[in-house]
């Protein structure tokens, strides 16, 4: 009953035209039954930079507006919400062993206080590492808690890295950020490698050989062709948009939303505002958040601390200078067009949340039920839904942990 009831308080708020302030009409109550019935995944937020804040409980519910925080449990109950993927995320920094030592020491860190934080919640939520634990974990009216890793700067060099990150729980690796790394060029960098490095094959294999989903946001196209051209099993992109509706660097073209479902991957919806709408000129916020990214070096190569006063004031920064976000039907558009060009098989939704993801609507984790409410209202039925929420994603996790273990037995055989 807890998801029907987060979704219909969702559905009274009054975001859609229509039923401000009156009972939930026909439309309304299918999609809250379609909420409820199937199973949901997010796959990519970066909560745990608000795990690592001091004092910050995921136990209480948080205001998204005050607080600047997207994820909680009892959020994540409310929106009916069953799964999230944790990000154990890693800014670029200089690509040296020392600094390389560091940035290891950090994953450890974040892993630490992921499973701390669902220890301690351990009647809200355990950690997850498979399909069957989602099952289970949904069941059992508990969140189902994943990790993945956003940047393959995590491992430095050292490719048995790979292996220890999976045993502590991740279950992906997007292979780089914002900047180029050791592994691969980014969409929004200069081009050094020309896509993958030598080294990068070599962490696609592995990744390949260990059951370690290759997620390809983030990284140039040619970046994402050669691994499309090399890798033995399904990919995804945990957070992205298409590249012909909003016209980012980040976004993927229709080609390689083809060459991705071709691969039997899976491409999860990014409701980021800038990657999911072009933003109307603004040049005082604009000049606002250049400042700032020239100040903080783009985010990347930060210390905690800095990190921490980064987002200070860049939430400050959106209170002087709040931006125009783009809509939940503006996300279905995105949807729409996922679905139209790489097939119903190979989409899915990944928010990034925390990490900036947001749109009017669905603002928080709690109001999830509102992309339900527009695809059904859009024609969308509870099974092609079930695939979107989190069906196809766990079919992929399934297929590249099936290839492994064929891996592995051959090489025992042998």
């Amino acid at each position: 009953m807890e998801k029907i009831v987060g979704v219909v308080l969702v559905l009274l708020g009054g975001y859609f035209c229509g039923f401000s302030g009156n009972k939930p009409g026909e439309l309304e109550k299918k999609a809250a039954a379609i909420h409820k019935a199937v199973i949901t995944i997010d796959s990519h937020t970066d909560t745990p930079m608000q795990m690592m804040q001091k004092g910050f409980d995921m136990s209480v519910r948080h205001d998204a507006r005050k607080e600047y925080s997207k994820i909680d449990f009892p959020r994540m109950k409310e929106g009916g919400l069953n799964g999230v993927f944790f990000a154990v995320f890693i800014s670029q920094g200089p690509r040296t062993a020392e600094a390389n030592e560091k940035v290891r020491q950090k994953a450890i860190t974040l892993f630490d206080s992921i499973h701390a934080v669902v220890t301690r919640n351990h009647a809200l939520a355990e950690l997850a590492v498979s399909p069957a634990d989602l099952v289970r974990l949904t069941k059992e009216g508990k969140r189902a808690a994943f990790i993945g890793i956003e940047n393959g700067y995590a491992i430095g060099r050292d490719i048995s890295l790979i292996s220890t990150y999976y045993l502590r729980g991740a279950r992906y690796i997007t292979l780089c950020h914002t900047k180029n790394n050791d592994i691969c060029d980014s969409s929004t960098d200069t081009t050094e490698h020309h896509g993958l490095s030598t080294f990068g094959y070599e962490v696609v294999q592995e990744m390949n050989h260990v059951g370690m989903m290759v997620d390809v946001s983030h990284i140039s196209d040619k970046a994402v062709k050669d691994v499309l051209a090399f890798t033995k099993a399904p990919v995804i992109a945990s957070h992205s948009c298409a590249k012909s509706i909003c016209n980012n660097p980040r976004n993927l073209s229709d080609e390689l939303l083809r060459a991705i479902a071709k691969n039997g991957g899976v491409v999860q919806m990014c409701i980021l505002s800038d990657y999911v709408k072009t933003p109307a000129p603004d040049p005082a916020r604009d000049s606002a958040r250049a400042a700032l990214r020239k100040k903080y070096h783009d985010f990347d190569g930060l210390t905690d601390d800095e990190m921490k006063t980064a987002h200070t004031d860049w939430n400050s920064m959106n209170d002087r200078f709040p931006q125009k976000l783009a809509n939940v039907s503006d996300v279905a558009d995105h949807i729409d067009h996922l679905v139209k060009t790489a097939g119903i098989n190979h989409v899915g939704i990944g928010t990034d949340f925390d990490g900036g993801g947001g749109v009017e609507g669905c603002f928080d984790v709690s109001e999830m039920g509102n992309i339900t409410l527009e695809l059904v209202r859009r024609g969308y039925s509870e099974s092609e839904l079930r695939k979107i929420w989190g069906g196809n994603l766990m079919r992929v996790m399934k297929k590249t942990a099936k290839i492994a273990q064929e891996y592995q037995l051959h090489c025992r055989c042998d």
